[in-house]
């Protein structure tokens, strides 16, 4: 039964995640909270380590979760229904291609998707952002301010500075980010 339920649920993730790799994250944590497989804030540790491996963090999530919850089996499973989605549709819309390239309703259609990727995206942003820089178990005592580690906060401004300033392949700031971790023992 468990080999149906990753199956179902990485199928889902895999049909309808627009945007690449990210956008996988507001589906991922809708997952961890249904399921318990693995907690919200591991999200964050696999974006880090999806940024420093091959392969888009969905499908690194799926491969994760999958051979903790069922094995190498469930690993191989989760990662292949989170693909097949994909395969599926490339394979149907190359064969229809020519046909619906200067169609206006699938121009419309994409048109429309981008604004939801986007809004998808800003959330997974914010959220990501709350977890790297609050003590969310503060919150409720001290108030949202009060709960901001202003540690975490200064490295994130100096990587997010760096980021722009810099433009650093992302491994570069992952490592970087590790070593004052190890350093200070966040």
């Amino acid at each position: 039964m468990i080999y149906l339920k990753l199956f179902y649920e990485f199928f889902i993730i895999g049909l309808f995640t627009f945007g690449g790799g990210l956008a996988t994250i507001p589906y991922l944590k809708d997952l961890a909270e249904r399921t318990g497989w693995y907690e919200v804030s591991f999200i964050t540790d696999m974006i880090a380590i999806s940024e420093s491996t091959p392969g888009p963090i969905g499908i690194n999530m799926a491969t994760y979760v999958g051979n903790e919850v069922a094995g190498i089996f469930g690993g191989i499973l989760a990662t292949v229904s989170e693909i097949l989605p994909s395969i599926i549709i490339v394979a149907l819309v190359s064969k229809f291609l020519f046909k619906f390239k200067n169609n206006q309703g699938f121009k419309h259609a994409f048109y429309g998707i981008r604004p939801c990727v986007a809004g998808l995206l800003a959330y997974v942003g914010v959220d990501l952002l709350s977890v790297a820089i609050l003590n969310r178990s503060l919150i409720s005592t001290v108030g949202l301010f009060g709960s901001i580690d202003i540690l975490k906060s200064i490295i994130f401004l100096a990587i997010f500075y760096s980021i722009i300033k810099f433009k650093k392949h992302p491994v570069t700031y992952i490592i970087i980010s590790g070593i004052i971790g190890i350093i200070l023992k966040l």
